[in-house]
């Protein structure tokens, strides 16, 4: 398998980690946002039980309902949070294989092009020692 496939493969698997940690980032959000919502609802009924004695006696009901609710979002936020974690961990082993490649498949043109320039400077040095000769050739039989 050459380089520039290992590489095209390479990039592949790294736009994958940066796709599934994109989405890990957006679950979080959503998470985070349902936590706020639930802490606003918690808010929003204080107040209304404040205002409004009668429903006092289902508040302690919405109350531990919502609290739960809000921990085990908690919770899944945690949890969240460790996989970004760990897939930010592997979005950045990857891109760093995909550059060690990547430098190898420049390290391995840099070569091919230094032996090109090697062989074209070979070939002139040939041409211009024929000529040369070819010269000498020329004045020693004009001369001698």
């Amino acid at each position: 398998m050459s380089l520039k496939t290992i590489i095209r493969l390479q990039k592949l698997q790294l736009d994958e980690k940066r796709r599934v940690l994109a989405e890990l980032h957006t679950l979080a959000d959503r998470l985070r946002n349902e936590i706020e919502k639930v802490k606003q609802e918690i808010a929003h009924e204080q107040e209304t039980v404040r205002d409004d004695f009668s429903v006092s006696f289902t508040y302690s009901n919405f109350a531990q309902a919502a609290l739960e609710r809000g921990r085990k979002l908690g919770e899944s936020l945690g949890q969240v949070e460790a996989q970004i974690n760990i897939a930010t961990d592997e979005m950045a082993e990857a891109f760093q294989e995909l550059k060690r490649y990547e430098l190898a498949e420049e390290e391995r043109l840099k070569r091919e092009r230094d032996k090109q320039k090697r062989k074209e400077a070979a070939m002139l040095d040939e041409t211009a020692l024929v000529g040369f000769r070819r010269r000498q050739a020329e004045e020693e039989a004009a001369g001698g």
